[in-house]
């Protein structure tokens, strides 16, 4: 979520510039800025806010590392667990691992500060990044929906031993990603900054069709059809697990999981719907509606989706 561009001239910056008026220039966030989006956040957090949202982001940061990594880490230790539905939260915990390593630490040291530190390209590449691998955690989530569908429907098919489908899911998943999240380097929306200055996104708020057609699809093809296989793969599943007449024991193990992916996808999307909104706000809104509290703060909770998931993994898969 971009606030309203305002022009790069000094003359126009705002009071505490880019670092929301705590130790920064307007000089100062001009040059952080220049040739991003042609565009200068204004206003800025306060000093207090700027620390705040350090500190959150210093716990995502660290906690999203390191609970990722030892997800990975079990899955490497224990051969019992390298089946093929787990190498999808592989996919998610490598996804959120890299993150916690290529994203977090740059708007951390951007808030510390209180201004973008990197430049126009390190804003693109941080944009680029964190869109990307937000896109594969949600489409992976459909794609292990889908398979945990298929295998308890036809647990005849499924073979525990076959790692072509999911592989192919694996793929697929970031493959997709790339499709949607390449066309704004390439001139069909663009990457740039977003909220009070200290992170990157794509540009929600230029409200021209090149942008607007680019954020429809965005929402459609990688919000909503996902979601939507989500929904209907679960239904299902919930429909069959009623139908099974099996043993207790098979019946108790394949509703554990579910609540497990079910839990997984829903503390997913408390993480990714606020923001979600506040983009849609942002792109068909009025440009002074969302405030920079209200733009980081979504940003905030999308990040921390990082450390939710592998405790859900952990906790609540009692192979691990």
């Amino acid at each position: 979520m971009i606030v309203p561009n305002v022009s790069l001239s000094c003359e126009r910056c705002p009071g505490g510039g880019g670092a929301g008026g705590g130790g920064g220039t307007g000089t100062a966030a001009t040059d952080a800025y220049e040739g991003v989006s042609g565009s200068l956040p204004a206003p800025s957090l306060s000093p207090t806010g700027h620390l705040v949202v350090a500190v959150c982001l210093g716990f995502i940061g660290t906690f999203g590392f390191l609970s990722n990594l030892l997800v990975l880490t079990l899955f490497c230790r224990y051969r019992a667990l390298r089946t093929p539905m787990n190498l999808l939260l592989v996919s998610i915990s490598a996804s959120d691992l890299l993150v916690s390593v290529l994203g977090t630490p740059f708007s951390f040291a951007a808030s510390t500060q209180g201004r973008w530190l990197i430049g126009r390209a390190g804003c693109v590449w941080y944009g680029f990044v964190n869109a990307c691998l937000g896109i594969v955690s949600l489409i992976s989530l459909a794609v292990l929906s889908y398979e945990r569908y298929c295998t308890m429907v036809a647990p005849t098919i499924a073979d525990g031993r076959d790692y072509r489908p999911i592989l192919g899911g694996i793929c697929f998943s970031w493959l997709y990603s790339l499709a949607w999240t390449v066309p704004p380097l390439l001139g069909w929306s663009r990457y740039g900054p977003e909220g009070p200055g200290t992170t990157c996104s794509v540009d929600w708020s230029t409200q021209t069709a090149n942008n607007i057609s680019y954020i429809v699809c965005l929402f459609a093809f990688c919000l909503v059809l996902p979601f939507s296989v989500i929904l209907y793969s679960y239904g299902k599943l919930l429909h069959a697990i009623r139908q099974v007449r099996s043993s207790v024991v098979a019946r108790r193990r394949e509703q554990r999981v579910l609540v497990m992916v079910v839990t997984m996808v829903v503390c997913y999307l408390v993480c990714w719907l606020p923001y979600g909104v506040a983009a849609l706000l942002a792109t068909f809104g009025s440009r002074d509606l969302l405030t920079p509290e209200a733009t980081i703060t979504p940003s905030l909770l999308a990040k921390f989706s990082t450390v939710i998931n592998p405790f859900i993994y952990i906790f609540m898969n009692k192979q691990l």
